[in-house]
């Protein structure tokens, strides 16, 4: 069977199509950061306006390139949150358009259960049981994962997320959206010169807190004469101080599961930094650590396809209505 995913979260709209044998078959995706770069950040209603415009073309010429027709699709899995009501709302009621057109079932996506899943779209996905770090713009979560479905939440964070710590530390220094991708691209030059706090790793507990890291790098960048060196080296003293912070609350989670493999996904897991951290201390523990392809890091159709069949193969599917929530804890799952 074939699965026509959709993702529009945030800003940007995924499309894929995922066959229960061949696997991924073909993806597209088209990216509003020119257009948010211009506000410096993402604006819900032109992001909303944009993947109104977009998504039907976009589905149109998937089809067309992996040589498929309606007729070929058994399944519409879309993204049905967390995110932006506004651009949820495009995907969900596409979604079930289309599924109503074409007289098939659609089926509801949790957007970071698709994040979740995407490493299983590789050549070598990880086994379960297994520990999972979902670090993204908006979450950062560890979940100890025994099934598809079966997820215990193990920490979050009780304030900003990692990638919006990114961002707003980003915008602090002066760097231009997307502030996460500029500021590691800066901490590329920078000197080790500062040392920052890892926070909540003095007491036990699985959570995280990245609000003091920015008020942390805020002070320190006062005290300095400002300079591009100086933006640089705090640059590095941030991504750093996340990158550990990340990794002791991970091997935590596996001692405490008596686990020995780590997945990491979400947009924050393509930082180069971040990986090589985990990567060290996962092989000092004799583990095995799983990430997806850069391309799937950010959001995209693929994951929320598979995570869609997935959830079919299981029984799942939506009742006629257009099922959005910017709000959706993965416990509810």
């Amino acid at each position: 069977m074939y699965i026509l995913g959709i993702e529009t979260s945030c800003d940007e709209t995924g499309v894929a199509i995922y066959h229960s044998q061949r696997g991924l078959v073909h993806h597209l995706l088209y990216s509003q950061i020119e257009m948010h770069s211009e506000y410096g950040g993402v604006v819900p209603e032109l992001a909303s306006r944009d993947h109104i415009r977009k998504l039907i073309p976009l589905i149109k010429q998937l089809l067309h390139e992996s040589k498929l027709t309606k007729i070929d699709i058994t399944v519409i899995a879309y993204t049905a949150g967390p995110g932006l009501m506004g651009a949820l709302l495009v995907g969900a009621a596409t979604a079930q358009s289309l599924a109503f057109a074409w007289q098939i079932p659609a089926v509801a996506v949790h957007h970071m259960e698709g994040h979740l899943l995407a490493p299983m779209l590789e050549e070598n996905p990880p086994e379960f049981p297994f520990v999972a770090l979902l670090i993204s713009g908006g979450h950062t979560l560890l979940v100890k994962v025994e099934s598809i479905g079966n997820y215990e939440l193990l920490g979050e964070s009780l304030d900003d997320a990692a990638g919006e710590a990114f961002d707003k530390t980003a915008k602090l220094l002066g760097l231009n959206y997307p502030g996460g991708v500029k500021l590691s691209e800066l901490a590329k030059s920078g000197q080790v010169r500062f040392r920052f706090p890892r926070p909540m790793t003095d007491r036990p507990g699985l959570d995280f807190s990245f609000s003091g890291l920015k008020t942390f790098a805020l002070n320190t960048f006062q005290k300095c004469e400002k300079t591009d060196q100086d933006k640089a080296d705090i640059a590095l003293a941030f991504q750093n101080a996340v990158a550990e912070t990340l990794a002791i609350k991970c091997r935590r989670a596996l001692q405490q599961t008596d686990l020995k493999t780590l997945v990491v996904a979400g947009g924050v897991s393509a930082n180069t930094q971040i990986r090589t951290t985990l990567m060290a201390m996962i092989e000092k523990e004799n583990g095995q650590i799983f990430f997806p392809r850069p391309e799937f890091c950010t959001d995209n159709g693929a994951m929320i396809a598979y995570a869609g069949y997935q959830r079919f193969l299981m029984g799942e599917t939506q009742r006629l209505e257009i099922f959005a929530r910017p709000r959706w804890a993965m416990s509810e799952l």
